[in-house]
């Protein structure tokens, strides 16, 4: 049947049956607006504007007083309308007629609310359809008493089915609206009720439903649970707490460390759709139905006084606070790192210094940065400190002794969690034979688990804290920090947490000599590569020590000293790159383009840009959401700001497929901006001239651009082709690259393979039995002689431990050592794809 025919000709014969034989009154309401809808259709194929409203028509044509019958008959007729009409028909829309109906107080029978339900489905199953198939029936439902609604519940539930897998109706008010009333209708099912009341719209919401909903839909928990999904506000007003005050039991307390306990493992999860020929990703982490309870639960932390609290929301604010994937500017769910650094700032303290410090070093979001930095501000104003004095102090010490070892009695076995010099933690147990095991031994799970879990923990905790350190430590090397000689000894020699990165590193009295940490019976000092001692006076102003600020042979000696000593360093400092004005830069005024004109891997680079505390770059094919074509990254210093322009190929569009993510991006040149009191950046109007900036500055700026170009440049691509990836992989070398070949200068006389290894000006030679081989100390790339070969190595393990004195980003020194002593043996190399190549 076609639509000429009026309602009754589209609808399915199961529609049909479902609405019977019609009576008098319905058969005439039926033809009449069958007429009315025919003309507007006619008005609307014509485009006739304004576009004529079908309800106005329609109460224009029937007159003001219409009874009861007619009303549900209007109600049914564009319930059905909306059932077999699609968005894109260009027909008039019923949904505003429906909207009438539902204003009125009217005496539906059960039959015709069962048919309402049944009808509401098919529009919510389209893409762009709106949600006013529901409004008649939601309306007529809320009327009866509760036992005669329990007849639409199996078809409310299959309504709040097709929303919930539907993003576009997933979050609207309406489904909320459903969930609460199905929630009640679901006592008898404590998972039900969890389910209604978080969504079940993401993952976490589902975990929550599956794994607490016994006890979060509980009869006795309900109630606060119900409060928790009121956290809409930006923070709690005095009268929520109140109420969660009177609600909150020991049982709701140990429920809320639970399901926030299971926050800080939560992934995001990528779907991909399709619609016709045009296909997209949605990325979805938490939906806001699901962050409200979790939020509530935050809030609830204020009220309970528990040791675990501060630990617990500083994991829930880092997962919630860093990017999609574990990195980038934005946030995983800012409403719900708000909600735990509120608390966590409402309670103060030192404790707080801890996780929010971890925070700096992993989140990137600057809004995020900014209440965490104000927070940090607040505590170390009450202490009487500055921010960074006050992170000094309150490092954890895990309960290790000075010399980085916790010892406790197991009944006759011995638990030991140690840091050794190298900065690894092992956790170790000794038997009663002094016998060293890294198994806990069944003596000590069966009487001391908890004994034994608290030790775990504590390992957990100090692996995330040392990084955390290790990053703020050369943080304080890149902006000239000073420290008193007593501050130095005290928070970064003798602590069992720091001093495993403070005691290898070079440290320096201001515009004095410098020295290595040697621990004496009298306390610390300093010696020289000479051997010489230095003891400074407790007030003495101390610095780390930094290449840029010494000369060429004070750097060789102390690069020297390193390797003669085997003192491996946390970071790059006696090995660390220095880049100086150029010529050419000094000529250009204020913009760098050394690092300009690179074609990178986004992704990569943002992350590893975001890590080195870069922030804003954010690159996509989108428009309003926050990305573009062109952006910045921008890293702040004391007293300057860095902005590296970045901007999509003109080709990134189709390569990526007409997504919205960017999978490659273009450098651009460096500028720097004053940012001190005496020119606040946003009365500055320009960048500052290049021969103006600190030459730290300068240098720490460029390192990481060079770094960011070095990992994730398309050259490194062993595919590659053309004229960048040559250049790339075998032309001059990057000052990195330099530091790399001043560093193999000196470990080639200690390699077992000296005798057939040596250095050129880019690359390193090495002789095989079968060919010589030139591995490229920029990007690791190999070309055999004598035709110049290219050779494809995947870098992989090796069971050669070779000293580097250094822990190089990237890696790139250890795997061109590694491809150096592996084809030096060429004749002994069993891997199929690499012999092939070297005896092709």
């Amino acid at each position: 049947m076609t639509s000429d025919m009026g309602l009754l000709g589209e609808l399915s014969p199961e529609q049909l049956d479902r609405l019977g034989d019609l009576d008098r009154t319905r058969a005439d309401v039926f033809t009449r607006l069958d007429e009315l809808y025919a003309l507007d259709r006619l008005d609307v194929s014509e485009h006739s504007w304004p576009a004529p409203m079908l309800a106005d028509t329609v109460t224009a044509a029937l007159g003001p007083d219409l009874g009861d019958a007619q009303w549900r008959a209007l109600g049914v007729w564009a319930q059905l309308r909306m059932s077999v009409s699609r968005d894109h028909d260009h027909r008039p829309d019923p949904a505003p007629l429906a909207l009438r109906v539902a204003e009125q107080d009217l005496a539906w029978t059960g039959d015709e609310i069962e048919l309402l339900w049944r009808a509401a489905a098919e529009p919510l199953r389209h893409r762009y359809s709106y949600q006013s198939s529901l409004v008649i029936p939601w309306a007529a439902t809320q009327k009866l008493s509760r036992g005669e609604q329990r007849r639409h519940l199996p078809r409310m539930r299959r309504i709040q089915e097709i929303m919930t897998g539907a993003r576009w109706h997933s979050r609207s008010s309406l489904k909320h609206d459903l969930d609460v009333f199905l929630a009640g209708h679901a006592e008898n099912d404590p998972a039900m009720v969890t389910t209604c009341l978080t969504g079940g719209g993401d993952g976490f919401a589902v975990l929550m439903a599956a794994e607490y909903g016994s006890r979060l839909g509980d009869p006795r928990m309900t109630p606060l649970m119900r409060h928790w999904m009121t956290a809409t506000s930006a923070r709690p007003s005095p009268a929520w707490l109140k109420q969660a005050a009177a609600l909150l039991t020991p049982e709701a307390a140990v429920l809320v460390r639970e399901v926030l306990d299971r926050v800080p493992a939560h992934r995001e999860v990528t779907t991909r759709h399709r619609n016709g020929d045009h296909e997209w990703t949605t990325t979805t982490y938490l939906h806001e139905r699901t962050a409200t309870p979790l939020r509530g639960m935050v809030w609830t932390c204020e009220l309970i006084d528990e040791p675990w609290i501060v630990p617990l929301l500083g994991e829930v604010a880092l997962a919630a606070g860093i990017g999609i994937g574990g990195s980038g500017p934005n946030s995983r769910c800012e409403m719900l790192v708000n909600a735990a650094l509120l608390v966590l700032a409402g309670r103060g303290g030192l404790e707080v210094v801890a996780p929010l410090a971890r925070m700096q070093t992993k989140v990137r979001k600057k809004s995020i940065l900014a209440r965490v930095a104000r927070t940090l501000d607040e505590v170390a104003a009450q202490a009487g400190l500055g921010r960074e004095q006050l992170l000094d102090r309150t490092v954890p010490a895990f309960g290790l002794g000075p010399d980085g070892v916790r010892e406790e009695k197991a009944g006759d076995h011995v638990i030991r969690l140690a840091l050794d010099e190298a900065g690894t933690p092992l956790l170790t147990f000794l038997t009663p034979a002094g016998r060293s095991t890294r198994s806990a031994p069944k003596a000590v799970r069966e009487s001391r688990g908890g004994l034994l879990a608290e030790f775990r923990n504590t390992l957990k905790e100090i692996r995330k804290t040392l990084p955390a350190e290790r990053f703020r430590v050369e943080r304080a090397l890149a902006e000239d920090r000073l420290w008193r000689w007593s501050e130095v000894e005290e928070f970064f020699l003798d602590h069992p947490v720091t001093g495993v990165h403070g005691r290898r590193l070079i440290w320096q009295i201001l515009q004095g000599p410098a020295g290595t940490p040697v621990r004496t019976a009298g306390g610390w000092q300093l010696t020289d590569p000479a051997g010489r001692r230095i003891q400074p006076r407790a007030d003495t102003p101390m610095l780390l020590w930094h290449p840029i600020r010494e000369t060429v042979e004070e750097v060789r000696g102390r690069r020297d000293h390193l390797l003669e000593t085997g003192l491996r360093q946390p970071f790059k400092q006696a090995f660390r790159e220095v880049y100086l004005l150029t010529p050419a830069e000094e000529r250009s005024g204020t913009l760098s383009d050394r690092f300009a004109g690179h074609r990178l891997r986004y992704g990569q680079a943002k992350a590893l840009l975001s890590e080195r505390g870069w922030t804003g770059l954010s690159l996509g094919h989108w428009d309003g959401a926050g990305g573009s074509g062109q952006g910045e990254a921008v890293k702040d210093v004391p007293g300057w700001q860095a902005r590296w322009d970045m901007h999509l190929p003109w080709d990134s569009w189709e390569t990526d497929r007409h997504g919205d993510s960017a999978s490659f991006c273009l450098s651009g040149p460096i500028r720097f901006h004053r940012t001190d009191e005496e020119s606040p950046q946003e009365e500055f109007h320009g960048p500052a001239p290049l021969t103006e900036v600190p030459p730290l500055v300068l240098s720490e700026a460029m390192r990481d651009a060079d770094l960011a170009v070095g990992v994730s440049s398309v050259g490194l691509d062993p595919q590659g082709q053309g004229d960048y990836w040559h250049s790339y992989n075998f032309g001059d070398l990057t000052e990195t690259a330099e530091i790399r070949r001043d560093a193999l200068t000196r470990l080639l006389p200690r390699l077992r393979i000296a005798d057939r290894a040596e250095l050129t000006d880019r690359f390193l030679r090495v002789r095989g039995d079968l060919r010589t081989y030139r591995i490229h100390l920029g990007s690791g790339n190999i070309l055999m002689e004598p035709n110049d070969a290219y050779l494809c190595i995947v870098p992989g393990g090796t069971s050669d431990q070779v000293f580097l004195p250094f822990e190089e980003e990237g890696g790139m020194l250890s795997v061109i050592v590694s491809k150096a002593l592996l084809l030096a043996g060429d004749a002994a190399i069993t891997d199929p794809s690499i012999a092939r190549q070297i005896r092709a």
